[in-house]
């Protein structure tokens, strides 16, 4: 196994393109996203029920590099980028991993 970091950001689906293309040029090879709820500062909001057009709904992004100084770079940015203007919540953490080579640029 080889130590790596992940990066996981929640936020609103509105801004997922946006973000995923800050993933990318910060280095990842790759992120997986999928629809997120759950309760925080700014109320509910439901992964089932997401509003109209899904404009209130959540997605959650995930993320390997395996350096953790980039995956701190990649965060930062969306949060300077985004998180003043969007709700979002963004950390990393360790993970062991298989195949180094994937996540690698």
């Amino acid at each position: 196994m080889y130590q790596a970091t992940k990066i996981v950001i929640i936020t609103e689906r509105t801004i997922l393109e946006g973000v995923t293309k800050l993933i990318e040029q910060g280095g990842a090879t790759g992120y997986t996203h999928v629809e997120a709820g759950g309760k925080g500062s700014r109320g509910m909001r439901s992964a089932n029920k997401p509003g109209i057009s899904g404009v209130m709904a959540n997605v959650k992004i995930e993320a390997i590099v395996c350096d953790k100084a980039k995956a701190e770079a990649i965060i930062t940015t969306v949060s300077r980028t985004y998180f003043k203007n969007y709700s979002g919540i963004a950390y990393v953490e360790p993970v062991e991993i298989l195949r180094p080579y994937k996540f690698d640029v």
